[in-house]
């Protein structure tokens, strides 16, 4: 898939945000993005918040039960379909070359691996399919999930809700670096009280 077809499949999804089932299509980009779906559903939940900012935290609810609905269809993908659907996915996202050695440690950081995916720009998908091949627990790594997504999303709806259109750039291009710093803040903080 080159970028020409990124990016007809990013202009696609934001267009969803004028439809009148724009709240299903919400469901449905969160769903097949846990598992396939090269676009995030934020691309579509930014506009429909900016539309309709008393909703706000219904559509971040939308986005966290599908995307982790989603989660569990790529955790089966790669717990039973790995072959003909997981490997292809992980190879179109270049996460494939250290596959064995990453999969041989996974499950020791697996529910860490979760939260970080589902927290950062780190595609998803890729960690709900690792969980699946390595069968990292399924209940941990569904609470792993559900606490991921609903950070991410909901950090995003209290932002606009609060905010309005005027944080809309910040969260489009600078959000997931905050995240990721936090993440490594955190990882570093855990790091140092648990080995200093």
């Amino acid at each position: 898939m080159g970028a020409h077809m990124i990016k007809r499949l990013y202009t696609w999804t934001m267009s969803l945000a004028e439809s009148p089932h724009a709240l299903w299509a919400l469901a449905l980009v969160a769903f097949i993005e846990s598992s396939v779906f090269p676009i995030p559903p934020d691309i579509l939940m930014i506009p429909l918040i900016v539309a309709r900012p008393r909703e706000a935290f219904k559509i971040a609810g939308i986005a966290t039960v599908a995307s982790v609905l989603g989660g569990m269809l790529g955790y089966w993908i790669g717990y039973g379909a790995f072959e003909t659907i997981g490997k292809p996915v992980l190879e179109f996202y270049g996460k494939d070359a250290y596959f064995d050695e990453f999969a041989a440690k996974y499950n020791d950081y697996g529910a860490w691996a979760v939260l970080i995916a589902g927290v950062t720009p780190f595609p998803y998908k890729v960690i709900t399919i690792l969980s699946g091949v390595t069968q990292l627990s399924l209940p941990i790594f569904i609470v792993a999930s559900i606490t991921a997504r609903a950070i991410r999303f909901f950090v995003v709806a209290a932002l606009l809700w609060k905010f309005g259109d005027p944080i809309r750039d910040f969260i489009e291009r600078r959000l997931g670096l905050v995240f990721t710093l936090l993440v490594i803040l955190f990882l570093g903080g855990f790091y140092a009280v648990k080995y200093l």
